[in-house]
C-alpha cells in the first residue's frame, strides 16, 4: 500500500510539472476569481453551466483585456477537466461570446517598447561602480545580447556558463519553447566596445558579487550585501524601468521584455537573417519574430523612401 501511495504522490508531482509554475499560479488566481463570482451570484462553479460562464465572461469584458478573459476561460476549462467534468467553455453559446469579445475589444497585445542601442549606451554610462550598479549593468547587457526572456535570464546559474575564447556560452536549461528541459546553448560574444561588452560586464559582476555558484543574478541590499536567491522576473523589469528613467525616458512602456525586443529589432535593422535572430531568441514562430523585424525595419525597408518626396 505504501508503494502505491508513493506512486500516487509521484504521479501528482508529474502532473503539476506539466505546466510552468507561473501558469499554475495564474490559473489558480483565475479560478478563484470565477469561484468568487459564482458565490456572489449564488451559482455553482463546479460544475458550472454554460450560462454562468457566459455571464462571467460578459462581466469581465467590462473591464478586462481579451487576453485576460481568454486565460480565465482556459482556467475554467482546466479545472473542470481536472475533476473529470465536461468543460462548459466548449458550449456553442460560450464560444460565440468569446468571439464577440475579441471582435469588439480587439486582440492586439500591448508590446513592450524595444530598447535602442543608442539608449543602451547612455544607460550604461549611468551605472555606478557599486555592487548594485555592477549587477544592473551585467543584467541589462547580458539580457540584451542574449535575447533571453526574463524567466530564462533569472534561471541562469553559474554552472550554465562556459568561458570560451570568443566569449561565454550560456545553457538555457528550460524555456517557454523548451518545457521538457532539453537545454539550449546560446553565445555571448565579446563586444567591440568595452563599456557595452556583455562578457566583461558579466565577469565584473561575478567578481563584485562573489558569484561562484548558484543563481547568477541575485538581489543586492542597499548596503551591497548579495543574497543567495535568484531575482524575480518582476525585479528585472524594475531594473530596466529604473535604467531608462535614469536617462530621462518615460519608463511606462519599458519592461524586461524590452531587452529581448531590442535585440531582435536591432539585429533585423542591421541586416541579420531571420534564422540567425531566431537561433538566439529561440523563436519557433517566424510570424512572431517577423513582428519584431517589421518594427526594426519600418524605415529602412519601406517603399515610401523611394517616392522621392
Amino acid at each position: 500500500m505504501s508503494h502505491l501511495a508513493d506512486l500516487v504522490e509521484e504521479a501528482t508531482g508529474f502532473a503539476r510539472a506539466s505546466r510552468a509554475a507561473s501558469t499554475v499560479r495564474a490559473y489558480q488566481g483565475d479560478w478563484d476569481d470565477f469561484a468568487a463570482f459564482c458565490a456572489r451570484h449564488r451559482r455553482d462553479s463546479l460544475p458550472a453551466d454554460p450560462a454562468t460562464v457566459a455571464l462571467y465572461l460578459t462581466d469581465l469584458a467590462r473591464s478586462r483585456k481579451p487576453s485576460t478573459i481568454t486565460r480565465r476561460s482556459a482556467a475554467i476549462s482546466v479545472m473542470h477537466q481536472r475533476h473529470g467534468l465536461a468543460s462548459p467553455t466548449t458550449d456553442v453559446g460560450v464560444r460565440e461570446i468569446m468571439r464577440g469579445i475579441r471582435r469588439t475589444l480587439g486582440v492586439a497585445a500591448k508590446e513592450a517598447a524595444p530598447l535602442q542601442v543608442a539608449d543602451l549606451r547612455r544607460i550604461v554610462d549611468r551605472f555606478d561602480a557599486t555592487v548594485i550598479g555592477s549587477r544592473d549593468r551585467a543584467l541589462v547587457l547580458v539580457g540584451f545580447a542574449s535575447a533571453m526572456r526574463a524567466s530564462e535570464l533569472v534561471a541562469v546559474e553559474v554552472k550554465d556558463l562556459e568561458d570560451r575564447n570568443e566569449g561565454v556560452a550560456v545553457t538555457k536549461r528550460r524555456s517557454k519553447t523548451d518545457q521538457d528541459g532539453a537545454g539550449v546553448r546560446i553565445a555571448l560574444p565579446f563586444g567591440r566596445d568595452p563599456s557595452t561588452c556583455p562578457v566583461r560586464a558579466l565577469r565584473s559582476w561575478r567578481e563584485a558579487g562573489g558569484i561562484d555558484d548558484g543563481p547568477l543574478f541575485r538581489a543586492v541590499s542597499r548596503h551591497g550585501a548579495v543574497g543567495g536567491v535568484a531575482l524575480s522576473e518582476r525585479a528585472v523589469s524594475l531594473v530596466v524601468k529604473r535604467a531608462v528613467a535614469s536617462i530621462g525616458l518615460d519608463p511606462t512602456p519599458y519592461s524586461a521584455h524590452s531587452l529581448r525586443a531590442g535585440f531582435a529589432t536591432t539585429a533585423a535593422a542591421n541586416g541579420a537573417s531571420e534564422r540567425a535572430i531566431a537561433a538566439q531568441t529561440g523563436h519557433r514562430s517566424m510570424e512572431m519574430l517577423r513582428r519584431y523585424i517589421r518594427h526594426g525595419t519600418v524605415f529602412t525597408d519601406n517603399a515610401a523612401t523611394s517616392l522621392g518626396l
